[in-house]
């Protein structure tokens, strides 16, 4: 399957990836939404059935791309990249029309506490900001979920404020362009694969 984007991480010395989801990643998603790592924050720990009603929900909404992430090649990662217009968060501060959010989880326990996260959420939102009108990506992870909000951090996005949104209680992040490149301008090597964002 082709991926969506490509980049090669120099300290990984791998290859990280992100290809659309399409209805047969259901059984693997699933699986990643009722581990105990993930499911205290997204709350899709579901019975299959249900999980696929929501999976074909979230295909069809067109704010939203979801992608599996991949590190040479093996599936490991789940993401949600949204556009903020249209969304819960556009209510929780003055959005413009091409902000940008993201959701992810790291699915496979392989994967866990190796230092995955920073370098695939650094790509992901390189990919975002090949968008060249998107300034801004914004995150808003579980208030809870302190690892995340490191690597956010670390990533570049800035604290703003906690927000009550439906399912939890979310901290607003926000992550500048301009920030984002002059931290990240040579931990990776990209290459060129057409952009649907």
């Amino acid at each position: 399957m082709d991926n969506d984007f490509e980049c090669y991480d120099k300290k990984l010395n791998q290859r990280i990836s992100f290809r659309k989801v399409t209805f047969e990643d259901v059984g693997k998603i699933h699986k990643w939404m009722n581990e105990d790592h993930v499911h205290p924050y997204w709350n899709l720990n579901i019975p299959l059935e249900s999980f696929k009603e929501h999976l074909k929900k979230a295909l069809a909404d067109s704010h939203q791309t979801l992608y599996m992430g991949l590190v040479d090649q093996q599936v490991m990662s789940y993401w949600e990249a949204y556009w903020v217009r249209g969304d819960v968060v556009e209510k929780t501060y003055s959005s413009s029309p091409y902000d940008q959010g993201v959701h992810l989880l790291i699915g496979e326990r392989a994967f866990l506490g190796k230092g995955y996260s920073l370098p695939l959420l650094r790509e992901m939102v390189r990919f975002q900001f090949q968008n060249l009108n998107t300034k801004k990506v914004v995150a808003e992870p579980d208030i809870r979920n302190e690892k995340m909000i490191h690597v956010f951090k670390k990533c570049g996005f800035k604290p703003v404020k906690p927000i009550q949104l439906p399912d939890k209680t979310g901290l607003l992040m926000f992550c500048d362009r301009e920030e984002f490149e002059k931290r990240w301008s040579n931990e990776s090597i990209c290459y060129p694969v057409q952009s649907n964002l």
